[in-house]
């Protein structure tokens, strides 16, 4: 694999996902595709990584599929097939992480670019960031779990919207619909994605692996306890990870949870 996609860990447990091809605005190839599904399960195998961020060099998250590549991708029914298998192994890999997923979003997010941002727990943009998705603008559809996620992020109409014309959104404007859930000033993105990913891995990583499963069974349509919901809160209560946050509590100091 290329340094096209890199993954570097960094104090405090944060791991950062890093597409890197700053010179075409990081828009993704076939490569960085597979590199993005690899790096995601090192991040996911790496213990010392609490937390993921996924961000663009240069100041760009990413314009896009690589249409440069389009014509060899798509020339069969086969490459096509091939071609998005490798899109979506990203992509599912990317929402799938049991670990907590953060977007960082400078300059361009579209297309397979906003696709990524979606697959992430959450999005911060930049102020100056233009954000959509344009697969009507090439005759594409949007593959089902990108459309799925959108809708969930979004809800249908403003998703129909954004799909219908191809439009691209300012940052302002995609905080309005709930596409991205935090908007910061180009020049303090980094310091404010950092210092709130320092708070998250600060917290119990017990929990919020528990919250993420819980959310995901929500969306999925579970209404009711089951065994297996009831079980996480048990065993939750059980865990070194609850010991010590209610010891530091009760010491009125921060707590150092053991969970990894």
């Amino acid at each position: 694999m290329s340094d096209k996609v890199l993954l570097i860990r960094q104090a405090g447990g944060i791991g950062r996902l890093i597409l890197n091809q700053p010179e075409k605005r990081n828009a993704l190839s076939q490569e960085m595709w597979q590199g993005v599904a690899l790096r995601v399960a090192e991040a996911e195998a790496d213990p010392a990584i609490k937390l993921l961020l996924v961000q663009g060099a240069g100041g760009c998250f990413a314009a896009g599929a690589d249409i440069s590549e389009f014509e060899s991708a798509y020339a069969t029914r086969q490459s096509t097939a091939a071609y998005a298998s490798d899109i979506a192994a990203a992509m599912e890999g990317l929402a799938a992480c049991t670990k907590p997923t953060l977007a960082m979003i400078q300059g361009a997010c579209v297309g397979g670019g906003m696709g990524l941002a979606l697959a992430c727990d959450l999005r911060f943009a930049a102020d100056d960031a233009k954000l959509g998705i344009t697969p009507a603008k090439l005759g594409l559809v949007y593959p089902l779990g990108d459309t799925k996620r959108l809708v969930e992020t979004v809800g249908p109409a403003h998703a129909k919207d954004l799909l219908f014309t191809g439009r691209l959104l300012d940052a302002a404007g995609a905080l309005a619909i709930g596409l991205v859930n935090r908007v910061v000033p180009a020049a303090s993105l980094e310091p404010a994605v950092l210092d709130y990913a320092a708070q998250i891995s600060a917290n119990s990583q017990w929990s919020i692996r528990a919250i993420k499963k819980m959310v995901a069974r929500v969306l999925a349509g579970q209404q009711q306890d089951d065994s297996e919901s009831l079980d996480a809160f048990l065993d939750a209560v059980e865990s070194a990870d609850f010991t010590e946050g209610r010891n530091a509590f009760r010491e009125k100091r921060k707590p150092h949870f053991p969970y990894s």
